[in-house]
């Protein structure tokens, strides 16, 4: 019986313009008539999901940074997983080796260097909030949740991946979220350790658990839930790693996943 359904947000929950589809919100809707409880989880700050929570009526936690900043739908924080302040100075220097521009958070605040760099215009449109614009990246302080390389050249991004493993080792999380974006966190911030949070919060079994998302980072939930579904634009590894496919976030695809495959599990 599925008790809680964990959805990321970007490729998932959302389309490609970043909007909710009257289907996704009556979804949402559904699963809170049918007594499942609803949370979300995201590379993107918890103040970037603040838009979601009234439309889709959010009472779960949003786990933001995938996981490293976990906070309740008024932003009161539950769970914080920091990098390291040691490592951070490591991991900003292995990525602008790299080639990648760098994005970083702490708390619900982003902070760059390039305002000019790659897409900067469209996470701002994303989040709904501007950026903090550094002029050394030294002036952080402690609290990094969350750094981020980003760069067009996927080679690129893959190199230091690889960097980031040899150097920093299993002290930090180096994940994709999208091809583009390479996610620093806490070991513990990932969603697989969303689940068991979850899990915990609403004493539950993981087997209870659904999970549904796009992103290569999204691949630790599906082995830690009872449930898994892929959305049909992720990668076909991502697929394969899920039990269910779904369609495409421009075709309804939380929805679908929601009426086919979490609702009849209910009772």
């Amino acid at each position: 019986m599925i008790r809680v359904l964990l959805s990321d947000v970007d490729g998932t929950l959302v389309r490609g313009d970043k909007t909710l589809t009257d289907r996704t919100v009556e979804a949402a809707h559904a699963l809170h008539e049918a007594g499942i409880h609803f949370a979300l989880t995201s590379g993107r700050p918890p103040r970037g999901m603040a838009m979601l929570v009234r439309p889709l009526a959010l009472r779960g936690p949003l786990a933001g940074f995938n996981g490293g900043l976990v906070v309740e739908p008024d932003l009161t924080v539950l769970e914080e997983h920091a990098i390291a302040d040691e490592l951070v100075p490591s991991a900003i220097r292995l990525l602008e080796e790299s080639g990648l521009s760098v994005w970083a958070y702490r708390g619900n605040d982003w902070y760059i260097r390039d305002p000019n760099g790659p897409r900067v215009d469209r996470e701002s449109h994303t989040l709904q909030f501007e950026p903090t614009v550094l002029e050394s990246f030294d002036s952080l302080g402690p609290g990094v949740a969350k750094i981020v390389g980003v760069s067009d050249d996927l080679d690129a991004v893959a190199t230091a991946q690889r960097r980031i493993g040899d150097e920093l080792g299993e002290r930090v999380s180096a994940a994709t979220s999208q091809p583009y974006y390479l996610d620093i966190t806490h070991p513990l911030a990932n969603k697989g350790a969303v689940v068991e949070l979850l899990s915990r919060r609403y004493e539950v079994p993981r087997e209870s658990i659904a999970t549904i998302g796009d992103g290569r980072n999204d691949v630790l939930m599906f082995g830690r839930s009872g449930l898994s579904i892929a959305m049909g634009n992720a990668h076909p590894d991502v697929q394969h790693a899920a039990q269910h496919v779904t369609t495409t976030n421009e075709d309804d695809g939380f929805a679908n996943a929601v009426e086919q495959f979490v609702l009849p599990e209910r009772s």
